[in-house]
C-alpha cells in the first residue's frame, strides 16, 4: 500500500484537539482528519513543557495528600492501587514490582515524549511514595505512576495495531518507530485505548498507547527487564534495510509488525520529531518520571543514539547492513 504522508496543520496547545472521526479514510483530505485522533503536528517547540506534560502541573496529584485507598488492581506485571485524593478525583496508581524493573518511571517519560511529538496520552504522573489511608490506617506507601481516570475522558475499548484507521499513513508507522528508540518491547493490543474526550461541547475520539512501563531495558528472555539503563546501552536499534524496508533489532512482542512495512523515510520522520527536542526538554521527561540527572543523562545518551542512527539511514550504505551483520 502506497503511504500517505500527512501534514496535520492543527496546532498541538495544551489538550485542546481537532474533532476526528474513525471511518478509514477514503481521500488524503478523510485521512488526515481520522489521523489527528492518533498524531497531530506538535506546536510550540522548545517551550513545550515535558516535566509537567500537557495536562500541567494543576493535574498532578499532589504530593502532601492523603489518598484513600478503593481496591487494589491485581492483573499485570506491577501491582496497582486504585485511591481517590481530597478532590474526589480518582487515581490508578502502578507500582514497582522490582524483580522485573520499575516501569511507572518508564511509563511517564515515554508519555512526556509523545504527548510533546504529537501523540495523545492520558494525564499521567509520577510520585515516589504518597500517604494513603485505609480503613482506619493511615500510612506512606510506595508510589509509582498515578494516572487520573478523568470523567471527561471515556475509554470506549481496544484498537488493534494491525486493524485500524491508520495502517499505511506515516504517523502510525512512526509510533512504531519511536516505540522502538525506547526498545519497548510490550507492543499488544491491550496497551492500545480508545477515549471518547468531551472538549468544548463535543467530543473528540483519541487513540492512545498507555502502559508504556516494558521500555528501556531489555527484550529478550521469558521475563525481560524494563528500565535497566545497563541492559538498555547495550541494545541495538536497527539491523540495516533490505528491499526498501528498515530491519530493527527487535525481539519483542509481535514482531510481525516491523516486518516489511517501515521505510527509511518512516524512521527519519520519527527522528526527526523526537530530534527536535532540545536537552532541557529531554532531561525534564526523565525528572517526570523521577529520575535523578545521572540516570537520565546515561538514557538520553542512548536515545540520541538511536535517534542519529535513524536520522543516518539517508546513507546508500545503509542497504548493505542488512546482508553483512553490521
Amino acid at each position: 500500500m502506497r503511504k500517505l504522508r500527512l501534514s496535520i496543520a492543527a496546532g498541538f496547545a495544551g489538550i485542546a484537539l481537532a474533532v476526528a472521526t474513525v471511518a478509514v479514510p477514503t481521500a488524503a483530505h478523510d485521512a488526515g482528519v481520522v489521523a489527528a485522533s492518533l498524531w497531530e503536528s506538535p506546536q510550540g517547540g522548545h517551550e513545550r513543557d515535558l516535566l509537567n506534560g500537557p495536562y500541567g502541573a494543576q493535574m498532578a496529584p499532589d504530593p502532601h495528600d492523603t489518598y484513600t485507598f478503593v481496591r487494589r488492581k491485581m492483573h499485570g506485571a506491577n501491582p496497582g492501587l486504585v485511591v481517590t485524593d481530597s478532590h474526589g478525583r480518582t487515581w490508578h496508581v502502578k507500582q514497582p514490582r522490582y524483580s522485573r524493573g520499575d516501569e511507572g518511571p518508564v511509563e511517564v517519560t515515554i508519555s512526556r515524549v509523545l504527548s510533546a511529538i504529537g501523540y495523545h496520552q492520558p494525564p499521567n504522573y509520577y510520585l515516589p511514595s504518597f500517604t494513603m489511608r485505609e480503613g482506619s490506617h493511615t500510612h506512606v506507601v510506595r508510589g509509582g505512576r498515578f494516572r487520573l481516570s478523568d470523567p471527561s475522558m471515556k475509554s470506549v475499548g481496544e484498537w488493534y495495531w494491525k486493524s485500524n484507521p491508520f495502517v499505511g499513513t506515516q504517523p502510525y508507522d512512526g509510533l512504531l518507530v519511536v516505540l522502538l528508540v525506547f526498545n519497548s518491547w510490550d507492543i499488544k493490543e491491550p496497551n492500545n485505548r480508545v477515549y471518547d474526550v468531551q472538549r468544548n461541547g463535543h467530543v473528540e475520539r483519541w487513540y492512545i498507547v498507555r502502559d508504556l512501563g516494558g521500555a528501556l531495558g531489555e527484550d529478550t528472555g521469558l521475563s525481560p527487564k524494563r528500565n535497566d539503563l545497563e541492559k538498555f546501552e547495550r541494545t541495538r536499534f536497527i539491523k540495516g534495510v533490505s528491499g526498501g524496508f528498515v530491519q530493527f533489532v527487535y525481539h519483542g512482542k509481535d514482531p510481525e509488525l516491523f516486518d516489511k512495512r517501515i521505510t527509511p523515510d518512516d524512521v527519519r520522520w520519527a527522528c526527526r520529531l523526537l530530534a527536535d527536542l532540545d536537552d532541557r526538554q529531554w532531561r525534564d521527561a526523565f525528572r517526570a518520571g523521577g529520575y535523578g540527572d545521572l540516570v537520565s543523562d546515561r538514557f538520553i545518551q542512548k536515545i540520541h543514539a538511536n535517534i542519529a542512527q535513524g536520522l543516518r539511514l539517508t546513507n546508500p550504505a545503509w542497504r548493505l547492513a542488512a546482508d553483512d551483520g553490521r
